[in-house]
Parts: C-alpha cells; sequence; structure tokens
C-alpha cells in the first residue's frame, strides 16, 4: 500500500498559511496531516507545489517513502490519495483506515473537491509526482464510485483556528491512547524530562494538558487544557496558557494565549494577549504585541481574501500569521487580520499585511522588505537555535517572494520600492 498527499488547485487559498509550508504539515488540534497519514502505517510520498519538494523532502526524510515506480500497482496492492488540506483529527484518521481496511476503490468528494481517493489495481497508473501539476483532473477522468465519508477540507485560514478548537480535545486523547506518558498531576500527563515550575496552576475540567519531551513551564503559570506542549517548548514565568492552545515543538511563549496554535521554533516571550490566533514558524512578537479576537458588536467577524470580504461565521477570531513575520513592540493587531510571510509590523494593524513589507500605517509608511535581507535574518535566526541555514532554505524564500509579489502590488498602500 502507498500512500500519496496531494495539493489541489485551492493550496493557495489558505495563504499566508501555506506560502512556505505544504497544506500537509499545517498544525490542528496538535497534528499535521503527514502525522497521521505516517501513523497509518504505509509508504508515504507527495505531490506539491515544485518550490517546497526540496525542503519537504528534507524535512521529513525519516518517512517510509516510496518512488514512483510504486504508483504503478504492479503488485496490486491499492494506492491512497489524500487531499493535502484535509483536516488532522482523530475521526478524519478512523475514516481513513477503515477505508483502507474495506479497500473498495472509490472516491470521497467535500463539495466540489476531491477529499480522497482508494485506486485498485485495474485503475490507471498516475504521472511520476514531479510531473504532475495538480492530481485532481486525473482523479475526476476515473469511473471511481462515491464512498460514503465525510473528510474535511480546510479552505479558508480562519478555518484552521475554527476546526482546532473543535477536534483538539479528541486529538489529545488520540495521543492519550497511543504514547506513553505520566500523570504529573490530574489531567496533566508528560514525560522523566518535564519540567513543571513552582506554583504552577493548572485546570483540566475541560481537558487534558499534555507536556512532551523537554517541555519546560515556568514557576507561577496557568495551564487550562485541553492544551498540548509539545517538544522542547518552553513557557516564560507567569503566563496564562489557556484551554485550546498548541504549542509547537521549540516555541519559546509568555503572556496570554488562548486557542491558539503556534508553531515551531516561534518566540512570544514577553507579556501580549494572543487569542484565537494561528502564527506559523519562525515568527518573533515583541514585547507587549496584542490581537483582537472580537468585535465590539460581539457579532460574526468577516475576514477579507484577495479582496473578498467571507464571513467566518466564528464570533472569536484574531490573526493568521505567516512564516518568519516579526513585530515590534507594543504592536496592536486588530480583529481577523493577515499578517504575511517575512513581514516586519509596528503599530497599528488595521488591515491586512501583504508578505515582505514593513508594515508602519501609523507613520504613514509600508516599504518593501528585500529579499536579501530575510535571508540574512533566516541565517542569523537558524543560528540562535543551533539549525545549518542550507542552500534550499534560501532557496525557499526566494520562492515565496516571487510567489507574493502581486501582494505588494495589489495591496492598495504606498509602497516604496
Amino acid at each position: 500500500m502507498s500512500i500519496v498527499l496531494f495539493e489541489d488547485n485551492r493550496v493557495s487559498g489558505l495563504y499566508p498559511i501555506t506560502i512556505g509550508r505544504p497544506a500537509f504539515s499545517i498544525t490542528c488540534g496538535s497534528y499535521r496531516l503527514i502525522d497521521l497519514a505516517a501513523d497509518l502505517d504505509h509508504r508515504v510520498n507527495w505531490a506539491i507545489r515544485p518550490h517546497l519538494r526540496e525542503v519537504a523532502a528534507r524535512d521529513y526524510a525519516s518517512l517510509k517513502q516510496f518512488s514512483d515506480g510504486d504508483l504503478n500497482r504492479t503488485d496490486g496492492d491499492p494506492l491512497l490519495l489524500i487531499n493535502a488540506s484535509m483536516v488532522p483529527s482523530a475521526d478524519v484518521y478512523r475514516q481513513l483506515s477503515t477505508m483502507l481496511r474495506e479497500g473498495k476503490p472509490g472516491v470521497v468528494r467535500t463539495s466540489d473537491r476531491v477529499a480522497a481517493a482508494l485506486l485498485g489495481p485495474d485503475d490507471p497508473a498516475m504521472p511520476p509526482l514531479e510531473q504532475i501539476a495538480d492530481v485532481e483532473p486525473f482523479i475526476n477522468c476515473l469511473a471511481l464510485k462515491p464512498l460514503p465519508y465525510k473528510l474535511p477540507l480546510f479552505t479558508y485560514p480562519h478555518e484552521v483556528v475554527d476546526h482546532h478548537i473543535r477536534v483538539l480535545a479528541e486529538n489529545l486523547e488520540r495521543r492519550l491512547e497511543r504514547q506513553s506518558y505520566t500523570e504529573l498531576r490530574e489531567g496533566v500527563f508528560g514525560h522523566e524530562s518535564t519540567r513543571l515550575g513552582e506554583y504552577v496552576v493548572t485546570d483540566t475540567s475541560k481537558g487534558p494538558i499534555i507536556l512532551e519531551e523537554h517541555a519546560e513551564i515556568g514557576p507561577y503559570c496557568l495551564l487550562s487544557g485541553p492544551a498540548y506542549i509539545g517538544p522542547r517548548a518552553r513557557v516564560i514565568e507567569h503566563s496564562a496558557i489557556k484551554h485550546g492552545t498548541s504549542l509547537g515543538h521549540t516555541t519559546k511563549i509568555g503572556g496570554e494565549v488562548e486557542a491558539s496554535i503556534i508553531e515551531p521554533y516561534t518566540n512570544k516571550q514577553h507579556h501580549g494577549f494572543l487569542g484565537h490566533s494561528y502564527l506559523g514558524s519562525w515568527i518573533n512578537l515583541g514585547a507587549g504585541t496584542c490581537n483582537s479576537d472580537l468585535k465590539n458588536t460581539y457579532g460574526t467577524v468577516k475576514m477579507e481574501y484577495n479582496g473578498e470580504k467571507i464571513s467566518t461565521d466564528m464570533q472569536f477570531i484574531g490573526t493568521i500569521a505567516g512564516d518568519y513575520a516579526k513585530t515590534a513592540i507594543n504592536t496592536s493587531i486588530f480583529t481577523g487580520k493577515l499578517i504575511g510571510a517575512c513581514s516586519m509590523i509596528y503599530g497599528f494593524v488595521t488591515t491586512n499585511v501583504p508578505s515582505f513589507v514593513n508594515y508602519a500605517r501609523l507613520f504613514g509608511q509600508v516599504t518593501e522588505t528585500p529579499l536579501e535581507v530575510m535571508i540574512a535574518t533566516q541565517a542569523r535566526m537558524f543560528a540562535r537555535r543551533g539549525v545549518e541555514q542550507q542552500p534550499c532554505d534560501a532557496a525557499l524564500l526566494e520562492a515565496m517572494y516571487e510567489l507574493t509579489r502581486h501582494e505588494r502590488q495589489i495591496a492598495g498602500e504606498p509602497l516604496s520600492l
């Protein structure tokens, strides 16, 4: 059995989250889709945008990958195709496991998109993964019967936060069932290397709290479940990590965080509020940075995507920030704003922020951030965390810069280039 995670032509609708990462590496409910695919215990590969292939091959080299020859299915094994934008939840994992176990060829559609397809030995072979720009048209050409599964897909960035809040508790229960933890106190689970500071208050009335290996919680902190603290994550003293929060590995977090996803290597070290938000990797929030996640009218929030206002049907939604974004001290981000990748923001953020800009509208300035500045910044950030910058890392920034050029051209801001 082989599994292919494929990105469809809607993946750009998840910008700024997916500018520099495959859709299957979005964290939601403490899992990424590629984590669940690996748990299916079959060989995994992917059909993703060209600029991500080299970095993905490096980052996921430990997976049991397969070659294009396996796509021919000459051994009679079926091939499972999974949309990379699928929500990574315990329920989704159960459905995919059932789909594999029953082994009936067919397709699952979510709205007008292919969510998953199981190909049998009689179905045509797929083209080589690096030669196929979009897997969905290939699937649509096959006479596959519909399968009765419900597999949700991300369409807009705010849906990542929405689904995260819905599935986190169940996903944490799945972790507890599949992995070995020590119950440090009632409802709080960790490892021998986990460190809980003095006078830490925990509340697990709404769900468990999981602390992975070498996670550290400083003194005088509040932890409220459900919450996930990833490996080597550090929570600074006097912090409040409230229900619905997931911290990726090697993060450093302080202040108040509620119902938010923070990807690996991101710093929010100082005081300030972050609520109902998504932060990509390698982000740094300056001291006093806060976001709003509730309108003064208490109504549902609309977010702007590509110039179009989309209702989120959510009363609480904060900010969605792409990888490598930075904020200055005392930055204030209004409700439901997008922060582009590699942007540097100052003051009040009242509009969406394009990628690769210095955004200081309060001071009448929105200027483009030179690519070479971001590459140099990346090298310094990596060095601080003991990570070596490789040519593919700089090449990824170059591709991200070109992919987002249109954002800076249509942003409606007086850019100084």
